[in-house]
């Protein structure tokens, strides 16, 4: 068998050294190698070397990467690609194998680093350190090129062994430098007897380290501080307690804490949280429950149940001899409202007493008996009860009343004087009295003859003020006027206010002033509006019945409402169909929509917001005068000023609308008013016709009954031309014209295609004289008046000498 394997090797052997005549090219050896793998015969895989001239099996590559690791320590996957002439993708692919396979490896940032390289790294930082006392691994990590974790986390097993030292905060430390540090660290903690913030301590020690290691030295960082303090509290070598890790408070301290609360709590039987504050207690209500649990905490304040017995005695006997107590005038002067009114609830009698309805607390600190109060509420009603129903009319009902009161003594609708106003103030001048004690029927005649129970709320009226002008009221709040629906008592909340009731309740208690309060309205303000409801209510149920007397006179004040909405919105929507001719025409048709506004729809307004006024009145249970029937020829005027006040006077929702529709009135178009004008109706009640065919025929026959008649009568030419012009419109067009003087000369030249060449001509002559003579009168000054009057002499001649033709005209056409 040997021999026949010698045999072999020699055969091989000149197999080899035989040259042979067929030589195979690189692309024929890659290609036999290719078929090889496709036919199985090579069934392992095979790398190209980057030169492309050679193959390597990733055992062989694995391999040469083990050797080359192992004989460097550390060595970046670029190089070994490098050495081992094979493409990086196949050294990162193999490196991981490696890595996994072989716990003592690792790989970082593209580099396989051994622990024999970080042995090797331990053994050289432990010799720097020995040296230098203390070194920043942040230098250590940048020398490597590596970070800062990884040399912590290299470093840390070695500790102890390979590296003689203690790390922390980023630094490493020999045993000697810490026990130096620390031993300075136990000292300063130890010369400290007030609360203190260890980082400003820290501070102060890196300064002194500095300025003992010199430039030399490395600046240690506060952690090392803290973690060398927390040991040394932990061995106990320093007493005190750490809160929040920062906050350092000796026992030392703490204990003169504990002697100053217990001596301070044991004189007075209170203290403040601002003294424990002050004393560097930051929790003073836990920290006083936890060493005094039979204490009470109030607000500032913490007590001792002694207090509340004091206390308890005082409010006892102020309640059982019907009287009324000021509790802080029995504490010390530290308690405050909030410290009394807690305390207060507390007493075993005021609880007793409340439960019972025997007393009540008003403005946290005062206690009052029940019957105290009933007595004084007594007094007030009969007071109140002394007064007339309108003089609980607010500041801005007030002001109202002067408003329209041009407007009212023209329309006949509300009282003429305001002589129940300026008989109040002539008792207010005459009846002050000197202040005194006031004691049984005493007390109740002084605050009957107060005039400020005559007059609730002071009037703003001028007597040179100017007719139809309120300078007030339109800066009234709407919160003034009227905010509620169900009662309408705003006049009377904004009259018994708690500044009115003040004063009156010291005139029926003047032991206040006896006891020398310095404040009396600190009391008094509680106890106002404890009362203040209390007054209002029975306030509201005399207007209840004051409301029942006037309802069957709110019904006739609507129902002639009604009646005057009903002809007035007829007459507005037969003038409104005459203006649909001049539409091809926008400014003669906003002419004739603003002139329509400004009459007739103003009077209606004007109408509408008087009536409900009254209604308004009524309903809110003041006295107002039956109303006479206003003449025709004196329809109601109002200024714009009298307009806005009184639909701010009126309740909320209806005093929108009512602003609306004044605003209405500035208006361009009567779309806009009637739009606004159904609003108020639909909010007031109110019912608008509508005006159909058969309506529209009636009014039209009787206008134009009525036009004929004036032009019969009228002496006037000047007046004559406009209702001529209007009765052409209702024989012509069959609508009922309404146009200002601007636009009556546009009205006629409407007229020329629809009247005879001879009639238009009269109609044309007279219009040029009448604007003829108006511009002679108009422009007449005191130099030219004596030149110029036979001008307008002659011009009035011949305008009365058309007179005639222009009556016959119209006299004598009949209607198409």
């Amino acid at each position: 068998m040997d021999e026949e394997l010698l045999e072999l090797q020699r055969q091989f052997e000149f197999a080899q050294q035989a040259k042979s005549s067929i030589r195979l090219s690189e692309r024929n050896v890659v290609e036999l190698v290719q078929k090889l793998q496709q036919l199985g015969i090579i069934d392992f895989d095979l790398l190209h070397t980057t030169s492309g001239k050679e193959y390597i099996t990733p055992e062989q590559l694995r391999k040469e990467m083990a050797a080359e690791i192992r004989k460097l320590g550390r060595v970046s996957l670029i190089d070994l690609a490098d050495i081992t002439g094979v493409d990086l993708y196949h050294v990162e692919t193999q490196a991981g194998h490696i890595v996994s396979n072989d716990s003592t490896l690792m790989l970082i940032n593209g580099e396989i680093i051994s622990n024999s390289y970080w042995d090797i790294v331990a053994e050289e930082i432990n010799e720097r350190l020995q040296e230098c006392s203390q070194i920043v691994l942040a230098e250590i990590a940048a020398q490597l090129q590596v970070g800062s974790e990884l040399v912590v986390s290299v470093l840390e097993p070695r500790l102890g062994t390979l590296v003689k030292g203690r790390l922390e905060g980023g630094q490493l430390y020999t045993p000697a430098y810490v026990a130096r540090v620390s031993a300075m660290v136990r000292g300063a903690a130890r010369g400290i007897f007030v609360p203190t913030n260890l980082s400003a301590l820290w501070n102060s020690l890196q300064d002194l380290l500095q300025e003992t290691d010199g430039a030399s030295g490395v600046a240690v960082e506060g952690s090392f501080f803290q973690s060398l303090f927390n040991g040394l509290v932990k061995e106990g070598e320093i007493l005190g307690s750490l809160r929040a890790g920062v906050h350092w408070t000796p026992s030392v301290f703490a204990m003169a804490q504990k002697e100053c609360v217990d001596s301070f709590l044991s004189q007075n039987s209170y203290i403040s949280y601002e003294a424990l504050q002050k004393l560097g207690i930051p929790q003073p209500v836990q920290y006083l429950q936890a060493r005094y649990p039979e204490g009470i905490p109030l607000v500032t304040l913490f007590v001792h149940p002694s207090i509340i017995e004091m206390l308890d005695a005082s409010a006892e006997d102020a309640i059982e001899r019907g009287s009324w107590m000021d509790s802080l005038s029995v504490l010390p002067a530290s308690f405050g409202s909030q410290d009394a009114s807690k305390i207060l609830s507390l007493c075993p009698s005021v609880q007793k007493s409340l439960k019972s309805s025997k007393a009540i607390i008003l403005g946290e600190s005062y206690i009052f008996s029940n019957g105290f109060v009933k007595d004084l509420f007594d007094h007030l009603e009969k007071g109140i009860e002394t007064l007339n129903l309108p003089a609980f009319a607010s500041t801005g009902q007030s002001d109202n009343l002067h408003v329209i009161k041009d407007a009212s003594v023209r329309h006949d609708t509300l009282p003429e004087s305001n002589e129940t106003g300026t008989g109040k103030q002539a008792v207010e001048k005459g009846s002050k009295k000197k202040k005194g004690k006031f004691t049984g029927n005493t007390k109740v005649e002084a605050a009957e003859s107060d005039p400020d129970y005559h007059e609730l709320a002071p009037t703003k009226s001028k007597k040179n003020q100017k007719k139809g002008k309120a300078p007030t009221s339109l800066q009234l709040s709407d919160s003034k006027l009227g905010l509620r629906k169900d009662d309408r008592m705003e006049e009377s909340h904004n009259a018994i206010s708690e500044e009115w009731l003040i004063p009156k309740i010291m005139a029926l208690i003047p032991d206040l002033e006896e006891q020398g309060i310095g404040d009396p309205e600190t009391i008094l303000a509680p106890l106002a509006s404890y009362l203040r409801p209390m007054l209002l209510n029975s306030l509201k149920e005399r207007r209840k019945a004051a409301f029942t007397q006037n309802a069957q006179r709110m019904k006739r004040v609507l129902d002639n409402l009604q009646h005057k909405i009903d002809e007035s919105f007829l007459n507005i929507q037969l003038y409104e169909k005459a203006l649909d001719l001049f539409e091809d025409d926008p400014s003669t048709s906003v002419l004739l929509h603003k002139h329509l506004l400004r009459t007739t729809a103003t009077s209606m307004v004007d109408t509408l917001l008087l009536d409900l006024d009254i209604h308004n009145k009524l309903r809110n249970g003041m006295e107002v005068e039956e109303p006479q029937k206003p003449k025709k020829s004196e329809p109601a005027s109002l200024s714009p000023g009298d307009r806005a006040a009184l639909a701010k006077s009126l309740a909320r929702p209806l005093s929108v609308k009512a602003l609306a529709l004044v605003e209405a009135l500035e208006a361009k178009r009567v779309e806009t008013f009637m739009t606004a004008l159904r609003a108020i109706a639909e909010e007031s009640g109110l019912i608008l016709k509508k005006l159909d065919k058969k309506l529209e025929r009636s009014l039209l026959h009787s206008y134009r009954k009525d036009l004929t008649s004036q032009i019969s009568d009228e002496t006037d030419p000047i007046s004559l031309l406009p209702k001529v012009v209007s009765l052409l419109y209702v024989q012509i067009h069959g609508r009922a014209l309404q146009a200002p003087g601007r636009a009556i000369s546009i009205a006629v030249s409407r007229l020329k295609d629809k009247l005879d060449d001879p009639a238009f001509k009269v109609l044309a002559d007279y219009q040029a004289a009448t604007v003829a003579l108006l511009a002679l009168m108009s422009g007449t000054t005191s130099s030219e008046e004596d030149c110029t009057s036979d001008r307008i002499l002659s011009k009035r001649e011949l305008l009365e000498n058309l007179v005639p033709a222009l009556k016959g005209l119209v006299l004598g056409t009949s209607q198409p």
